[in-house]
Order: structure tokens, then C-alpha cells, then sequence
């Protein structure tokens, strides 16, 4: 051990004040080297400093004491992944509170349809059309498609025992919402209720499995007059095609896509990557994961597809535009979209939502029923 330092002097060469040091001395992130027995006075060895520093940055970034006190008694590879792991966390938390403060700021300034400005000469409605098969290799289908009057849903329940239950009852807690109709103001908070009754249900199903577990994915679309609200947990997906463009409405919830998201990999090599199925955020039946909830405005001639990954897995997203594209309605493109996954091998179960908005006066609710 080289020469100690004074707190006054290692708080200086650390850039942290001696009491944010005594309060990490108090809660056992960082021990002096030294304790003086009759002054009780600090002193800290100079080899100190590195977690020191590491701390002052974690306090920066944020993160709480607690989860700094897990990552300084990592070694130095696995504290980097729980340090980006904590950041992916906050990133999709800043983007959900985002999408919501963006709503909240539309709605009460009365700019949006749900504000106290509303354009009530056009009344909305919807054209669907849903289907779920098993795909050509996969002996069992765990996937859910549902469309009805007012929500669109698919969802994809982990291989094994309570897979599908768990798919079905996360899709039918939402089928609730139909009864309750929620206004555009409560439609986020709706949303959310929703999804804690789907936690709550797929809770049940999990104890009733060998291994304790159910997991499923979640994307939804539950309408409002023009305004409709977007739920989102896993690697199911919502596109908007509009004007001709196709936009991918939700982020998949996925190892790859963080990869993705931190330059470490490319979109094209993460298609081939062996743990591109590997979630990080799911419904599981203990409310750990939160979902992704969003307000958006509909508009007359929009197209809406929801999908399981067993579609956009092998249907690259320049043929799911010219097939959404087509002339035909909801059926016709679902059954274009499931053909093209089956020529393409189809090795993953399939579930394919398509629903077009119209004016309320052209719509006929179900152009076809759902499967």
C-alpha cells in the first residue's frame, strides 16, 4: 500500500466532494484504506481512485446506488454489458415517456384529436383482416392473429407448455377494451390497465406449466374514434403504410436490435445472427418488462400490418410495401403476405393483421372475419 491520502486530498484527485465520498464509505461502495481510531478520520489509497472515477460516472449516467454497488463488483467485461444494459433500459423508458409527454403536449394544447380542438366532420373506421398458421416446419403454433371492431392484436408465445395460452390471454385482455370504450384521453391509461391484466393472466398460466414460466410478445392497436393507441413489448411488429411509404411503428425488443441500436451490428447481419430470436423484453407474468405504450392519429386511407417475426423473418420489407400496395383489401394482402412467407420456407409460426382505415360511411367493420 503507497502513501495514503486524506479525503480532502482524494476527493481533489477524484472530483467528487468528501461527502459524497462518506456516503459512499456509508453504503459500502467505496471503503477508506484507513480510518483514523480516534478522530475517525478518512484516508484512501491512491490505487483508490479508478473505482472512484468509475463511480462519479455512474452517478452522472445516472444510475442508481444500489445497481452501481452490482456493477463495481463486476469484473471488467461483465460490468460494461450491465452498464449498456442499464442504458438500453433508461433509452426505451426516455422514448415511451417521450411518445407520451409528445401526446400529452398534443392533447392539451388542443392541437390533436384528442385535445379540446376536435375535428368530429369525419368519423373513422376500419377494414380488417387476420390469420395465424403454423409454417412449414413447426409442429405447434403459439402464435395469436385477432382482429374486431376496435382492436388489432397479434402475439407470439414462447415454444413449450403455456406458450400458447399465455399469446391468447395477453390478446384477451385487450378484447376487454371493446366494452369499455375508452375515450382519447383515457386510451394510454386504458392501455396499461390492459396490460396489467395480461401480466396478471399469464401469471396464472405460468404456474400451471412444469417449468413455472409463460412468455409471450405483444403488439396491438386498440382504436379511439380517430385516435388509436399502440402496445408494444417483444418482437411482434406494427408497420403504418401511408402515402405509399411503409414505417415500421414499433422497435423490437430484442439482443440483435440492441446490437443494432449500439453500431455493433448491421440490420443485414443481424437477419443470419444464431440469437436474433433472443428477447429482453417480454410479457412474462411478473410485470418486469414494461411494455411500450403510444397515442397516434389515424387518417382515411391508412393500412396498418401487424405481424408475428415469422413474416418480416423471411419477407424483406421492400415486398411487405409492394404487396400492401396492391389493389386487393385486408384478405387479399394477408393471404399475399402468409404465400410469400410460405415460398420463402415459412420455418416460424406466422401471424398476419392487415386493416385498412376509412371514412365510417365505406367501412363494412369486418370485411371478412377474423381467423
Amino acid at each position: 500500500m503507497g502513501e495514503l491520502l486524506t479525503i480532502g486530498t482524494f476527493a481533489r484527485a477524484a472530483r467528487l466532494s468528501p461527502k459524497a465520498l462518506r456516503l459512499y464509505d456509508e453504503l459500502g461502495l467505496l471503503r477508506p484504506a484507513a480510518v483514523d481510531g480516534e478522530s475517525g478520520y478518512r484516508y484512501y489509497d491512491p490505487g483508490q481512485l479508478e473505482q472512484a472515477r468509475l463511480i462519479a460516472w455512474l452517478r452522472r449516467l445516472g444510475m442508481p446506488l444500489a445497481r452501481i454497488r452490482q456493477v463495481c463488483d463486476l469484473p471488467a467485461p461483465d460490468a460494461a454489458e450491465a452498464v449498456a444494459a442499464y442504458w438500453r433500459q433508461v433509452t426505451a423508458e426516455t422514448a415511451a415517456r417521450g411518445r407520451l409527454a409528445a401526446f400529452l403536449v398534443d392533447h392539451l394544447s388542443g392541437t390533436g384529436r384528442g385535445g379540446a380542438v376536435e375535428d368530429t366532420t369525419t368519423t373513422l373506421g376500419i377494414r380488417y383482416a387476420a390469420r395465424s398458421e403454423p409454417g412449414q416446419v413447426r409442429t405447434s403454433n403459439e402464435d395469436v392473429a385477432y382482429a374486431g371492431e376496435g382492436l388489432l392484436a397479434v402475439a407470439d408465445g414462447m415454444r413449450g407448455p403455456g406458450g400458447d395460452r399465455a399469446a391468447a390471454a395477453a390478446v384477451d385482455a385487450l378484447k376487454r377494451l371493446r366494452t369499455v370504450s375508452p375515450s382519447p384521453e383515457d386510451l394510454l391509461g386504458a392501455l396499461a390497465d390492459a396490460v396489467g391484466d395480461a401480466e396478471r393472466a399469464i401469471r396464472d398460466v405460468a404456474a400451471s406449466t412444469p417449468s413455472g414460466q409463460a412468455v409471450t410478445t405483444l403488439t396491438a392497436l386498440v382504436w379511439s374514434g380517430a385516435r388509436l393507441g399502440l402496445v408494444h413489448i417483444g418482437d411482434t411488429r406494427a408497420y403504418l403504410l401511408r402515402d405509399g411509404g411503409l414505417f415500421q411503428l414499433t422497435h423490437d425488443h430484442t439482443y440483435v436490435q440492441s446490437l443494432i441500436d449500439q453500431g455493433r451490428l448491421t440490420p443485414e447481419e443481424a437477419v443470419s445472427h444464431p440469437r436474433r430470436s433472443l428477447l429482453v423484453r417480454a410479457l412474462t407474468g411478473t410485470g418486469a418488462s414494461p411494455a411500450d405504450l403510444s397515442a397516434h392519429d389515424a387518417a382515411s386511407g391508412d393500412r396498418y400490418l401487424l405481424c408475428s417475426d415469422g413474416l418480416p423473418g423471411v419477407v424483406p420489407a421492400r415486398v411487405l410495401r409492394e404487396t400492401l400496395t396492391g389493389p386487393g383489401g385486408p384478405r387479399q394482402a394477408v393471404d399475399e403476405l402468409i404465400d410469400l412467407a410460405y415460398a420463402a420456407g415459412a420455418p416460424d409460426n406466422l401471424a398476419c393483421v392487415v386493416a385498412d382505415v376509412v371514412a365510417e360511411e365505406e367501412s363494412t367493420a369486418a370485411e371478412e372475419s377474423p381467423r
